[in-house]
């Protein structure tokens, strides 16, 4: 299974996901296209609710962490309802500033 699906589904498990997109972004860098290996979450659920960005981060880190010894970057984007209503998409990915 594609390191993309392995995490959305992880995450879709694990959470009240209201909306959730993740974007293999390893094309927009050195390591290329194929290596799956720089990924962008965004994640909205009232498990959220009341909780800190680093707690947030926590959670997510806590039920990706066999994914996270394989992959090279994990952007996280992670909103409670009321947030994403607000904020309505997550921020673009800089460019990557490493070789290649």
């Amino acid at each position: 299974m594609p390191m993309r699906e392995q995490i959305a589904e992880k995450l879709a498990q694990q959470f009240a996901v209201q909306h959730l997109q993740v974007d293999d972004e390893s094309y927009m860098h050195a390591s290329g296209a194929q290596a799956q290996s720089h990924f962008k979450v965004t994640l909205v659920s009232d498990d959220f609710s009341g909780k800190r960005l680093l707690q947030r981060h926590r959670a997510i880190n806590k039920v990706l962490a066999d994914e996270l010894q394989q992959i090279h970057a994990l952007a996280l984007h992670t909103y409670t309802p009321a947030e994403w209503t607000q904020q309505g998409q997550a921020p673009d990915s800089p460019n990557c500033l490493g070789g290649g």
